[in-house]
Parts: C-alpha cells; sequence; structure tokens
C-alpha cells in the first residue's frame, strides 16, 4: 500500500472511532448543560439532583467531544498532506 491509501484508511478509521463518538458526546453534553439551566427541571445525575452537577457534567462531556472531534481532523491533515517535491537541479529552458 502506497503511503495516500495509508492515509485515507487511518482517517476514516480515526473518523469511525473517535469523530462519531465526539459527535454523540457533544449531542449529550449540550443537552445536559441546557437541562441545567431549566428551572423547575428534574434531573438525576448519578444520584444527584443538583443542576450544577448536570452543568459540569454536560461542560466536560463537550470538551471532550471537541478532543475526539479534532483528532480525525488532525489525523486527516498529517496523513493526506503533501510532502515537498524535492528541488531538482536542471537548468530552466529559456523562454521563448
Amino acid at each position: 500500500m502506497d503511503k495516500k491509501t495509508t492515509g485515507i484508511i487511518a482517517t476514516v478509521v480515526t473518523g469511525l472511532l473517535c469523530g462519531c463518538p465526539g459527535l454523540v458526546s457533544l449531542c449529550f453534553g449540550a443537552m445536559y448543560a441546557l437541562v441545567s439551566q431549566v428551572p423547575g427541571a428534574q434531573i438525576d445525575m448519578f444520584g444527584s439532583s443538583d443542576p450544577a452537577d448536570a452543568l459540569t457534567f454536560g461542560i466536560i462531556a463537550v470538551l471532550i467531544g471537541l478532543v475526539m472531534v479534532v483528532i480525525p481532523i488532525i489525523v486527516g491533515v498529517i496523513m493526506l498532506r503533501r510532502k515537498g517535491e524535492p528541488v531538482s537541479n536542471e537548468p530552466i529552458p529559456p523562454a521563448i
């Protein structure tokens, strides 16, 4: 396999294993953060009904989701970037 094929495979795999769970984490984190701000909402965060716990969990989930979404982007940029072509020492032909 050449380097470009390996880069495409690495990008797709990290997209599936990091990107998709990261998007889910972003959605659920945003939902928990928004629900913590609703007055009178019945919140049950692992046995606690404190809205601050839901807000903390939501912010942490959003941050983890952002990191997980950025990983496939970085892998894709690093693996699929074009390396500089080696400079040849041949003389440039004169313009006509």
